[in-house]
């Protein structure tokens, strides 16, 4: 069993990591509060799907504010693409909802293979040139809609903010510069982690065995200090973020990609 101090210490080291890689990179720091939520409910004893879930939902409560202050930190350097996160987002939510739902009641098992193949293409196509004029066609409204839709909805099923979903999506698909991308992704993650925190809260109201300080599958405590150590981290991130080459950028957020997709392919052992 966990002693409570050494707890506090590895959710503070988490909120730390995650704060300031996600203004780095204009993520939400699920992909390391999430699997540490994890291993931690399962050694104070919840069984697996407790556990996962708890892990999920909370993961994106947290996602929600740090998106937030990364947000508000990026629209002081006019670098967000609002048109897109109108777009993305109104969309996202429904997703969010949608996929959280399904996340509390089927295995994400197969997406999540799906999900680190996704990654994999998105690391390699980040750090190749794109052509000279990608990204300045007009792109049909829809297009972008359909997007925000499959973002929130995956999000939704594997517990992430999902900043590593339409990252990827803005910068190789629909050639959005990498900083734009970046900002831009920090405020579409506010719908698509407000609807799958919803639907993890919805779902998981009277369900039996939840740890302590609990509403649904969010836990109030793991929320509280991951929350409290991330935003000025978040903060430092943003200004980092901001001084960095693009290509600097791209190869980070490629490198980190990979690293995610092995372990959700299961190249990479879980801690548990």
């Amino acid at each position: 069993m966990i002693e409570t101090w050494l707890a506090a210490t590895i959710l503070v080291i988490t909120g730390v990591l995650a704060g300031f890689s996600s203004g780095l990179l204009g993520l939400a720091g699920s992909y390391i509060d999430n699997p540490v939520m994890y291993w931690m409910l399962t050694h104070y004893g919840y069984d697996t799907d407790t556990s996962v879930r708890v892990a999920f939902g909370t993961s994106v409560a947290i996602a929600l504010v740090i998106s937030a202050v990364n947000t508000r930190e990026h629209a002081k350097e006019r670098s967000i693409i609002w048109k897109i996160v109108v777009l993305i987002g109104s969309a996202g939510i429904v997703g969010g909802i949608i996929g959280g739902t399904i996340a509390t009641h089927v295995p994400g098992g197969p997406l999540k293979i799906l999900f680190g193949l996704f990654l994999i293409i998105s690391a390699i196509r980040m750090v190749l040139p794109l052509p000279e004029d990608w990204g300045k066609k007009r792109i049909p409204w829809f297009y972008w809609s359909i997007a925000g839709f499959l973002f929130g909805l995956v999000s939704g099923i594997i517990g992430i903010g999902g900043g590593l979903i339409i990252l990827p999506m803005l910068v190789c698909i629909f050639g959005v510069p990498v900083h734009e991308a970046m900002a831009t992704s920090s405020a579409c993650i506010i719908f698509s982690s407000a609807g799958s925190t919803i639907a993890y809260i919805i779902n998981g109201i009277g369900v039996p065995g939840l740890p302590p300080f609990s509403i649904g599958y969010v836990n109030l405590a793991f929320w509280a200090v991951i929350v409290g150590v991330t935003i000025p981290f978040t903060i430092l991130g943003v200004h980092v973020a901001n001084h960095l080459p693009a290509r600097k950028l791209s190869v980070i957020f490629a490198f980190l990609l990979i690293l995610i997709a092995l372990y959700m392919l299961g190249l990479i052992p879980s801690p548990t």
